[in-house]
């Protein structure tokens, strides 16, 4: 009698747990075994800052599956407690450390590795203080909680301004903290371009959430956050989210391939350097689907779908994982922040010639109640127009844009094809040209050459006339970029006289339109030295053009 396929799989949680289901799924006679370190075998981690914010009253709800379920459901041993200390290649075992102590190997037929990232905690003074806390799992969850019910912390720092940073900011704030957030870049999430993350800091509300930017913390003490710059942070309690480092050293000590990302190395069907090891989640290294490079990105979406792809692969099958994006997706307060594909800063550095592209639209029709603004960057390749990368900021319907934006970035399309997508519509949920359709037109008008444009990222006026064909009111409101003359829009061509052919004019309104209405006038009057701000005032002042005129926060 042949013996049974034995799949053992280390970690749980969305890569492990996913893989021994599919494998599963594929595979009714194979013999599948988890091993898991912690407590849990399955829990939904990204919701962890949501049950701290009191948002998930139910701790239950944020356990997906237990060992007893799945051993009922799916004939799959789980085995929490359990740590997998090394990996024998060549007699294709591993040694377990149980609960108790003692210690086994286990035979593998298919291994699959899918042990996370940890939190970086930094070898600082008073890291290791009972109010200093980082957030992996459910037990840490739990420590913080109880320290929020029983010490009613007033003041709390946040280091680390990413997705965990943001979400948990939100959670302390929401339990009637004053929050500061520290940051070592100069804005928040580092992956956005500084424009974009601009924008979202100045639309939350006012004084809700203090930052820090471009700080180096050098320690802590039982009231502070100590700074190298000076200046101490009071602090009740102090959540640590500086990034996370993947759990590569099981892998390293058997000698699987380590990839440039500091993940195990991995091809299409998630085998790592040994065809019968597979990695998966954030310590496994893949492939972006745009730039080709070699990419490691922590993110529970990519995990679910490696583990998928592995789990099926070790059970038989012969399935092929494409890559990633980095789609990612963040709510802080009243904003609502989405990303995918590449930022300006990873195009260039990826080597792709290309341009940006700047929306302002309403998130549904702006005749129907409740419409707010939707800010829309996109990343597109010179000549081809293909669409490169996007972010989306804005309160409502950030997430349908993003995952629009997502799929036709998927789908190689351009932003030609963005010009032409047949969007849903109805006043209560968006626009006849839906703020992605928006973006196609004016990313279009870019890469046809239709109306000259410049970027207010790479350009900074030095002889232009600059033309500003806002309203009075707003100049009043806003002032205006410095040394710009003012003809409003609907006086342009009554004054065009005012204007000399003979030097390049650079026009901008408050958002775009308008500055591209007037380049497309001052064109059709003959005007050939003239183009248009992309994204107008707003993006300019965003981008630190020098402005006058502007009255004091």
């Amino acid at each position: 009698m042949k013996a049974k396929r034995r799949i053992l799989i280390v970690g749980g949680v969305a890569g492990g747990a996913s893989a021994a289901a599919k494998a599963r799924r594929v595979s009714e006679s194979a013999e599948i075994h988890v091993f898991e370190r912690g407590p849990y075998i399955s829990f939904a981690n990204c919701g962890l800052p949501y049950h701290i914010a009191g948002e998930i009253a139910d701790r239950e709800q944020l356990v997906v599956m237990t060992p007893e379920r799945f051993k009922a459901r799916s004939e799959i041993f789980a085995h929490t407690g359990h740590e997998v200390l090394a990996i024998h290649r060549e007699r294709k075992t591993i040694t377990v450390r149980g609960g108790d102590g003692a210690e086994r190997e286990e035979r593998y037929d298919k291994l699959v590795l899918s042990q996370g990232a940890r939190p970086f905690v930094p070898a600082l003074p008073g890291v290791d203080l009972p109010h200093v806390f980082t957030l992996r799992d459910i037990p840490d969850m739990d420590r913080i909680v109880e320290a929020i019910n029983t010490g009613k912390p007033q003041r709390a720092v946040v280091i680390g301004g990413g997705f965990i940073g943001l979400e948990m900011a939100e959670a302390f704030i929401h339990r009637g903290m004053h929050v500061t957030l520290v940051e070592k870049n100069p804005h928040i999430l580092p992956l956005m371009d500084l424009d974009m993350a601009l924008h979202l800091q100045e639309s939350l509300p006012k004084g809700a959430l203090e930052f820090r930017f471009n700080a180096k913390v050098t320690g802590f003490s039982k009231e502070a956050v100590n700074f190298e710059e000076g200046a101490d942070l009071p602090a009740d309690l102090v959540l640590l989210s500086a990034g996370v480092r993947a759990e590569v050293e099981l892998a390293r000590e058997a000698g699987l391939e380590i990839g440039p990302t500091g993940g195990v190395r991995t091809n299409g069907r998630m085998e790592t350097s040994d065809p019968d090891i597979y990695a998966v989640g954030d310590a496994a290294e893949t492939i972006h689907v745009v730039s080709g490079a070699r990419a490691r990105i922590a993110l529970a979406g990519p995990a679910n779908r490696q583990g998928r792809i592995a789990g099926a692969n070790a059970a038989g099958a012969r399935l092929n994982f494409p890559g990633v994006l980095g789609t990612s997706i963040v709510r802080i307060l009243n904003m609502t922040a989405g990303f995918t594909g590449l930022s300006s800063k990873q195009a260039s550095a990826a080597g792709f010639s290309f341009f940006t592209s700047l929306t302002r639209d309403s998130s549904h029709a702006h005749y129907y109640p409740g419409a707010t603004p939707v800010l829309i960057k996109l990343v597109a390749e010179e000549g081809t127009g293909r669409l490169l990368g996007a972010q989306v900021v804005g309160q409502k319907g950030i997430d349908k844009r993003v995952d629009v934006l997502a799929t036709a970035i998927t789908a190689r399309l351009s932003v030609f094809d963005l010009e032409s997508l047949d969007l849903a519509y109805a006043p209560p949920f968006g626009s006849a040209n839906d703020p992605v359709n928006t973006a196609g037109f004016v990313a279009g008008h870019i890469a046809r050459g239709d109306v000259a444009s410049v970027a207010p990222e790479s350009w900074r006026p030095s002889n232009e006339l600059l033309l500003d064909v806002r309203d009075a009111d707003e100049i009043a409101a806003w002032g205006k970029l410095a040394g710009a003359l003012h003809i409003p829009l609907f006086e342009l061509r009554t004054r065009v006289e005012e204007l000399p052919k003979d030097r390049q004019i650079v026009s901008y309104c408050q958002k775009g339109q308008r500055g591209y209405l007037a380049t497309c006038a001052l064109q059709g009057l003959g005007f050939e030295k003239v183009s248009n701000l992309r994204g107008g005032f707003l993006q300019a002042r965003l981008n630190g053009f020098l402005l006058e005129g502007a009255p004091a926060n």
